[in-house]
């Protein structure tokens, strides 16, 4: 097997600069704030460096950004990544909290050789502003190591991973404190010196978890992996240093997150009509706002577009420290609708929902109604008003199935007090209503009557002619 490495240097720290415009100097510091563990270009260009005191850099940078390390903000992180990476390999492990292990040797037949799979993550990396160290190794220990150290190359030779791993020195090798000791005490200095002593005097000398750990990098001894599963859902949050005051001021990590939720769905195949955001303030409640569309969408600008009218009618309630973008309905993808075999005639259909997602976003859900036939022969019954949903082409009857029909139908008959001019179709008997007390029995005329209107007129077994509706 053939594994690959990705050592996240700057995790949280990469992942605070994706959301922000504008690139002022930021450092991570530790749960006790007294020492710098990750800085930003911009900070290092001041003087600021890793392991420094808060306070010397404080002092090289006055408007220093400084935000404190969260485990459980690193583990989201991390998951995160491993969800895109997911995408392009099936097999992996995650290794908090800055690193993932994916499985690669299987992968090679399906990019064509390891350089194009160790270019196409190289390439997804970049295209997500990510700093990472890779490593390929033929156990999942060598490949950590040759990632964390920056010692990573592009091969499958396991003599020339070997003798990689052999030039590293000690206090590369991540052994715990004691055993490093007792090793330099030996009088040795790289891991190539400890791997050529024989292992039955590894043991007698060192605990066994050192034999193992060992075996474990050269390969002599199992190493089995416990592979992550992704979740059933989609989850993107930005965290920012400075709180946004301004709605507009979402639509950059927005645009982000919705690119990346685009990417899932054709991943998944799949399309999504429910959008869940979370906006985060420091001494207020958060807002939830559900963004729905009209039909299934995958579209990043048309997500963009319903949110941004959602803001229009929502003002901000406070300044937000944290966005959250979550998806947990998804719906099959269907092919889409009326276009030709060379693909350019508009989709209506595509055009349609967005249209219909636009009007509720800027009215509001319960704006909109859809007419929708209704199985009742009386006219004032036949048709009812509801949400608006998707088209459903079994609901639909069409218009040959039913004789003439007036556009504009009064809210109730009215008497008929001139004889009509001229008639043209008719009678149509429509009789019923017997099961709600509301009985009916006309016989339906298109008359035109002596102004040049053209009318529905019918004629009550009971009551007389009346007028229900007029041709435009």
């Amino acid at each position: 097997m053939l594994w690959l490495y990705l050592h996240f240097p700057h995790l949280l720290l990469d992942h605070i600069l994706r959301s922000s415009e504008h690139t002022a100097a930021l450092v991570i510091v530790e749960d006790s704030r007294q020492k710098v563990i990750q800085a930003c270009p911009a900070a290092r260009d001041l003087g600021v460096n890793t392991g420094m005191r808060l306070k010397t850099a404080v002092s090289l940078a006055p408007n220093l950004g400084i935000i404190r390390a969260d485990e459980q903000q690193e583990a989201r992180i991390l998951e995160d990544q491993a969800r895109w990476l997911h995408h392009y390999a099936a097999h992996i492990v995650l290794v908090p909290p800055n690193g993932l292990l994916a499985e690669i040797g299987s992968l090679q037949r399906l990019y064509g050789g390891l350089p194009a799979v160790w270019q196409t993550v190289e390439e997804a990396l970049h295209k997500r502003h990510l700093t990472a160290w890779p490593g390929i190794g033929h156990t999942p220990q060598a490949a950590r190591l040759l990632a964390r150290t920056g010692k990573g190359e592009c091969t499958s030779d396991k003599g020339n991973i070997l003798h990689t791993l052999g030039l590293m020195p000690l206090v590369a090798a991540e052994f715990d404190r004691r055993t490093y000791t007792r090793l330099q005490r030996l009088g040795l200095n790289t891991l190539g010196e400890v791997f050529s002593l024989p292992p039955a005097e590894m043991a007698r000398r060192f605990s066994p978890e050192t034999l193992a750990y060992i075996q474990k990098i050269q390969g002599s001894r199992s190493d089995p992996q416990e592979f992550w599963q992704p979740p059933g859902y989609f989850r993107q949050q930005a965290d920012f240093v400075q709180e946004i005051e301004h709605s507009q001021g979402l639509l950059f990590p927005l645009q982000r997150m919705l690119s990346e939720l685009e990417n899932d769905l054709c991943w998944r195949q799949q399309d999504t009509d429910s959008l869940l955001l979370v906006l985060r303030y420091r001494h207020t409640e958060p807002t939830l706002l559900r963004i729905r569309t009209s039909g299934p969408e995958h579209r990043a600008d048309a997500f963009l577009n319903l949110i941004s009218l959602r803001f229009e009618q929502q003002p901000l309630q406070a300044p937000v420290v944290s966005l959250q973008l979550s998806v947990k309905r998804f719906l099959g993808r269907e092919a889409a609708g009326g276009q030709d075999l060379l693909g350019e005639s508009q989709d209506l259909s595509e055009a349609w929902h967005t249209l219909m997602s636009r009007l509720q976003a800027r009215l509001g859900e319960n704006a909109l109604k859809q007419l929708a036939p209704r199985p009742d022969h009386r006219p004032e019954y036949a048709w009812s008003a509801s949400r608006v949903q998707l088209k459903n082409s079994a609901a639909q009857i069409k218009a040959w199935q039913l004789p003439g029909r007036p556009l504009w139908l009064l809210h109730g008959p009215q008497p008929l007090t001139e004889a009509p001019q001229a008639w043209f179709t008719g009678p149509e008997r429509i009789s019923g209503g017997w099961w709600d007390g509301q009985r009916v029995h006309r016989d339906y005329y298109i008359a035109q009557l002596n102004n040049g209107q053209l009318a529905w007129v019918f004629r009550d077994v009971r009551d007389g002619w009346f007028v229900h509706g007029w041709f435009g």
